[in-house]
């Protein structure tokens, strides 16, 4: 069975200077469900555009399903499925409406359209509501019906690009439910961009990171947490960590560093041994303790350990979250 996914060095550069994706190599077995995650502006949206023919690469080799995206774009387009991060439905139609115009643009038979529509909806958790217009529907609702119109031609693979950005946790849950019991009963494949660690964490199969247009390690959630060994201390200072060099001193101790505002994480291989030492620079260059824990890597202690930073997306999440409540209006 050929890969899901196939990028071979694929580097996209926009206006000759502004490198996206750099050489980017990955390999993604059919059947799965695997997550890409990263940061805003790492590659996540370019390196889906290219592997859902929207754009090509400037250079490099991607197939999905065994067909090349560029010469074979055509033959790409009836495998897969699209969800962007932009809202991709009309609010002043019902649920039903919307898809009936996407049953169109997609070349559906007439004859079974009703029955397509209603099969789509019923997997997703809307068929009750679709007659409703979708501006009374919740974010969530919203988001289920836009994976909804994807899965109209029944994709083999379906790519979801944030699919729950700007939804609250339960909304988050009910969408991966309806997409889960979705795919496994199908046996369709999914990729998927996120920076939420959690939905990488529980449920995807295997996880690529991605930074600075480059993927820089892949694995099973599991895995990637043990090549990070040992263990976190995380710092609540009675202060933002001075600039004063403390930081860079604090890495040469061997130990991968995140500093956010008032709070410093440290990667350590031995927190018994490592505690002290830190505590004593941070006493020595003034910097007051209030509260300190130690835990198991998670997620985001390998992205800070691969990519030297943690993720951060506030300005893309209250962008998204805004456009969620002006729905409301129409």
């Amino acid at each position: 069975m050929p890969y899901a996914v196939d990028a071979r060095e694929v580097t996209k550069v926009y206006g000759g200077k502004v490198m996206a994706l750099d050489k980017v190599t990955l390999q993604v077995d059919s059947g799965i469900v695997f997550a890409l995650l990263g940061p805003n502006g790492s590659g996540k949206t370019t390196l889906m555009r290219i592997l859902t023919t929207q754009i090509a690469p400037t250079s490099g080799d991607a197939f999905v399903l065994g067909h090349d995206v560029v010469k074979e774009g055509g033959r790409v387009r009836q495998l897969v499925g699209y969800v962007p991060q932009e809202m991709s439905v009309w609010t002043d139609i019902s649920g039903y409406e919307n898809l009936l115009i996407y049953s169109k643009i997609y070349g559906l038979p007439s004859a079974g359209r009703k029955d397509t529509i209603l099969q789509a909806l019923d997997g997703i958790g809307l068929k009750d509501v679709a007659d409703n217009l979708v501006k009374s529907y919740s974010g969530g609702m919203i988001r289920r019906l836009e994976i909804a119109s994807a899965l109209l031609i029944a994709p083999k693979i379906l790519f979801l690009d944030e699919p729950t950005i700007g939804l609250d946790p339960s909304a988050r849950k009910i969408v991966w439910e309806k997409l889960t019991k979705y795919t496994k009963e199908y046996g369709t494949s999914v990729f998927f961009n996120t920076h939420y660690m959690d939905e990488a964490d529980l449920y995807s199969d295997r996880i690529g990171i991605i930074s600075h247009g480059r993927i820089i390690t892949s694995g099973t959630s599991t895995e990637l947490k043990r090549t990070v060994g040992g263990e976190v201390i995380t710092m609540e200072l009675g202060q933002d960590v001075p600039d004063n060099g403390l930081v860079e001193k604090l890495r040469l101790m061997g130990g991968n560093v995140c500093v956010d505002g008032s709070q410093l994480s440290i990667i350590v291989e031995d927190s018994e041994s490592a505690l002290p030492k830190i505590m004593k620079m941070l006493v020595e260059n003034g910097v007051n303790v209030e509260r300190v824990s130690m835990s198991e890597p998670s997620l985001d202690d390998v992205f800070l350990k691969y990519a030297g930073t943690r993720i951060e997306s506030t300005s893309r999440l209250s962008e998204v979250k805004n456009v969620r409540k002006r729905i409301g209006y129409g």
